[in-house]
């Protein structure tokens, strides 16, 4: 990319707030030349307060010539007639020739000459190429994409919309600064890092009789004393929870189909990495707790991915996307042992006739998605009575999450060609009715009516039940339900008692346990299985980074915190082991990034981890 290159601005000449707006554009796009025009009135209502800027984006395989009329816009721009030859671009109708495109920059008083040698000239096609790079860094992968400051705007092109989005009312300030935050690698594990260190400070101030009460305090459906009256510790670990676990199951459905599990060598690896996780710092944990303390062993065996993907997100580029992927398998194989962990051996108050309401409920559920029901809605109804059985038998109720997660259905991809006709013809048909003076305004309404029901027809058929669910889900689980599970769960005491029979050995068991023991039981299982032959390493993977990101394996907060409750429902050694597991935690995170960052970043080749 020149270093030097000049990058035109339209507006922005003021002292009010200045509103940026990028759009990536394929000059022969129809959709960028629609975009264009509202773009016009948008210019003319805020005026100077508009700064626009053009970033390319041709899309050579389906415009032909798109490319070659971003070269002449880049061209004319050195004569300083780069928004000249751009108007002229759009006020003409493609399809046009090389020659044709020529004729609009001698029209608009280019130095023909100059232009020729510009275009000639490989910055020329550098400074377009490097447009293009840059969009796809920014996910960009259709035109017009518009960023208003900054921000990836993705919502109805009409004057309108952008108007409120430009505009930006409280409401729309508060929903991009969420949309903001949601974009950032490591949004999720900062919200429960905020949500933990709110628990730990409500429990550890005056405020912690208030925090306490209300964590405890009952709210139910029913009288007292019955299967729904819970407390509100409870239902966060048992309700919201759910919710995560249904994530995670899908996860691990999509991962079984067409990600890192589909393939058996590739998927042998995070599961026997998860098994050797699982098992050590269990070992270790047991080597200093006998008796009553023993209980815990399950403790640090449980991985939180949303720290542990957020801190990989952090270091960038020294981490190699195959590495990103193994160990995003390896947290869905994790969850499948600590989801196995709480139903095995954490049960309470077992009651087993409850599991034949849940086993028929299950029935249920396989019957409606054997017969193709794609409405999602009984299968959440009866993941509800799924969820009642298992909470009524004694097992932690939030597995209804994986249960409705194995059996909500998926689709075979959509043929793209009928959709998109469908699309075409509603958009015809309601530009027909728009453009048409005679029609009347209850024409108009009926064609818009039917124009919307075919869109979202087709829009829907785009994504199945199972799609719709995890969309609809993924933001309330990380930003709402691991959240205040968290405060729920992480609200200890940090005076509690040491002295007490047992304290120390907990604590040294689940802080060993995530720091040593984790990743030791990782890595071990890993390379014996690749040096076997067994299961197959992620390509291009240098060993020390590796064994920096088993290292930050060791972050156990969520289910880690969810397992101490379990192996330790009354008396203090609960709040003692989630003591160890925030202690064992940070220095984990702090050992897994400073291995990584003193690796030598891409450079993986000597190191690399071969089958």
């Amino acid at each position: 990319m020149s270093t030097n290159r000049h990058l035109p601005v339209r507006g922005g000449r003021t002292d009010d707030r200045v509103i940026h707006v990028v759009s990536y554009t394929d000059f022969l796009c129809p959709y960028c030349r629609r975009f264009r025009t509202v773009l016009k009135r948008l210019r003319q209502a805020f005026g100077e307060r508009l700064a626009y800027t053009l970033r390319h984006f041709p899309i050579e395989r389906i415009h032909p010539g798109a490319t070659f009329a971003s070269r002449l816009v880049e061209a004319a721009g050195r004569q300083g007639l780069f928004w000249e030859m751009h108007d002229r671009l759009f006020d003409n109708e493609p399809p046009f020739s090389e020659q044709q495109m020529l004729d609009m920059a001698r029209e608009i008083g280019a130095d023909m000459e100059r232009l020729a040698r510009d275009l000639a000239d490989p910055e020329t096609l550098a400074d377009v190429d490097a447009d293009i790079a840059e969009g796809r860094q920014m996910g960009v992968s259709g035109t017009p994409t518009i960023f208003v400051d900054g921000v990836r705007y993705d919502g109805a092109w009409d004057f309108y919309s952008l108007a409120d989005a430009f505009a930006q009312p409280v409401s729309e300030r508060i929903r991009r600064s969420a949309h903001a935050f949601a974009n950032l690698p490591a949004s999720g594990g900062l919200a429960l890092l905020i949500a933990s260190a709110l628990a730990l400070i409500c429990a550890n101030t005056p405020l912690a009789g208030f925090y306490h009460a209300f964590i405890g305090s009952r709210f139910g459906i029913g009288p007292p004393d019955t299967p729904l009256s819970l407390t509100i510790g409870d239902w966060c670990s048992q309700g919201l929870l759910a919710l995560f676990f249904l994530l995670v199951g899908l996860e691990i459905r999509r991962e079984m189909t067409a990600g890192a599990l589909s393939d058996f060598k590739a998927v042998l690896l995070p599961v026997i990495a998860a098994v050797g996780g699982g098992i050590v710092p269990a070992l270790v944990y047991l080597l200093f707790n006998r008796g009553d303390t023993a209980a815990g062993w399950a403790v640090p065996t449980a991985t939180d991915i949303a720290f542990v993907l957020g801190i990989l997100a952090l270091l960038g580029d020294r981490v190699p996307p195959a590495l990103r992927v193994f160990i995003a398998a390896f947290a869905v194989m994790d969850d499948i042992v600590s989801v196995l962990t709480l139903a095995i051996f954490y049960p309470h108050n077992f009651e087993a006739m409850w599991l034949v309401g849940a086993g028929a409920a299950m029935l249920a559920m396989y019957a409606l998605n054997r017969g193709r029901v794609y409405a999602s809605w009984p299968y959440l109804l009866i993941a509800i009575a799924v969820w009642f059985c298992l909470h009524a038998a004694g097992v932690h109720a939030a597995l209804a999450g994986i249960v409705l997660a194995g059996f909500i259905p998926t689709r075979p991809a959509p043929d793209a060609a009928p959709l998109l006709a469908q699309a075409a013809n509603a958009l015809e048909a309601l530009e027909i009715a728009q453009s048409d003076r005679q029609a009347s305004e209850e024409d108009r309404d009926t064609v818009l009516d039917w124009a919307g029901r075919n869109l979202s027809a087709a829009s829907e058929r785009l994504l199945s039940p199972a799609d719709r669910v995890e969309r609809a889900v993924a933001p309330w689980s990380t930003y709402f339900a691991l959240p205040l599970f968290a405060f729920s769960a992480t609200g200890v005491s940090l005076n509690a008692d040491l002295a007490a029979p047992g304290a120390l050995s907990i604590i040294v068991g689940v802080i060993l346990g995530l720091v040593i023991g984790k990743p030791l039981g990782i890595g071990l299982f890993s390379f014996a299985a690749i040096k076997t032959g067994v299961a197959r390493g992620p390509k291009g993977v240098g060993i020390r980074t590796f064994i920096g990101a088993i290292c930050l394996c060791g972050i156990g907060d969520t289910v880690a915190l969810l397992l101490a409750d379990q192996a330790f429902p009354e008396g203090a050694d609960g709040a003692i082991a989630k003591i160890a597991v925030l202690i064992g935690s940070i220095l984990a995170a702090a050992l897994g990034a400073a291995i990584i960052a003193a690796s030598p970043g891409k450079a993986f080749g000597v190191e690399e981890t071969r089958a």
